[in-house]
């Protein structure tokens, strides 16, 4: 079970530019510490490294007890944290070590210029995950009414369940959901493994991503072909059919995809966070999103944690794109 309590989350998340964007959905005014975790602007590099990164991850010795007594394990690394001593993993030892704090904020700083400030910043996993947003300090909105926020997301693991990992993506201002940057093909990223010797490739990197500010033009464009994509009733059904069939044994699985198409067709509907967009290709891309983000049942995790994780792993782009592939199948049949 999640150790990523709406406490740990309202502490070790931070969030900015709410005075564009709102508050993060999960934010909860009585979970909050001494400190509050929202900034109207930009978040200052130095709170991200004093609130989030101000300790380090440290190799140590690993050992091993059996009846032959304790004997060190000379090819494992153990990673603890530098503050209060907590394992963090075992590894073996060709595991390079990434600090935050040099990972994701001096080598995103090299990589971006001086008009791009931090949006979001955060620890899950017990601090094992963590992650740095860097954005434009304004929305945009697309002349169908979509408003988003550009970003360059870095992030990492000291437990390897994370490359470390730069990314371009998109928030979606309106329900605070994260996109795809690119809705029809895989988005740029730069990905480096925790191997001895890894280290970051700056001109590799900045051409591979194309810089935050490409985004913008990217996404919007991709937002244009949808909400000029017609989506029927009759089409809009088909999609469903095809993304969420209903099996024809009784049981769970057949409730649970009903259930499903319900919330999805209760979004395209009349949910204000899809319906302005009901019968565009848009709509349905928001539709499936949204109902990942907000609605999905969530297992083992909290709803926070489970979406950052899948926007970290590429997961959630994944299935944006598998939306859009459905759709033009769809399209094409109907």
């Amino acid at each position: 079970m999640s150790k990523e309590t709406s406490k740990w989350l309202n502490n070790n998340v931070l969030i900015g530019f709410t005075e564009k964007r709102g508050h993060a959905w999960h934010y909860r005014a009585e979970d909050q510490g001494t400190e509050p975790n929202h900034y109207p602007g930009p978040i200052p590099i130095t709170e991200v490294k004093r609130r989030l990164f101000a300790w380090t991850a440290e190799p140590a010795r690993v050992f091993v007890e059996d009846r032959f007594g304790l004997r060190p394990a000379t090819a494992h690394l153990g990673v603890t944290s530098s503050d209060n001593g907590d394992l963090l993993a075992i590894h073996t030892d060709e595991y390079e070590i990434h600090q935050y704090s040099t990972w994701l904020l001096d080598n995103v700083a090299a990589l971006l210029d001086d008009g791009l400030t931090i949006g979001s910043a955060g620890l899950l996993r017990e601090r094992r995950q963590a992650w740095v947003s860097v954005e434009v300090p304004d929305n945009i909105t697309t002349p169908e009414g979509v408003e988003f926020r550009p970003n360059l997301l870095a992030c990492s693991s000291h437990d390897a369940s994370l490359k470390t990992r730069y990314k371009r993506a998109v928030t979606n201002v309106v329900c605070d959901n994260t996109m795809a940057a690119g809705l029809r093909e895989d988005g740029q990223e730069h990905a480096i493994i925790h191997k001895r010797n890894s280290n970051l490739q700056l001109l590799t990197a900045r051409e591979a991503l194309q810089i935050v500010h490409t985004v913008a033009d990217d996404f919007a464009a991709e937002v244009t072909k949808l909400c000029q994509t017609t989506v029927t009733d009759r089409a809009w059904k088909a999609f469903l059919d095809a993304h969420t069939p209903i099996p024809d044994e009784p049981g769970r699985g057949r409730t649970n995809a009903a259930n499903k198409r319900s919330a999805l067709t209760r979004l395209w509907t009349s949910d204000n966070r899809v319906s302005p967009w009901k019968n565009t290709g848009w709509g349905v891309v928001q539709a499936v999103n949204t109902h990942l983000h907000h609605e999905a049942v969530i297992r083992g995790a909290t709803r926070a944690e489970r979406n950052m994780t899948r926007v970290m792993k590429g997961e959630l782009a994944k299935h944006d794109r598998a939306t859009t592939a459905t759709l033009r199948k769809i399209l094409a049949a109907v």
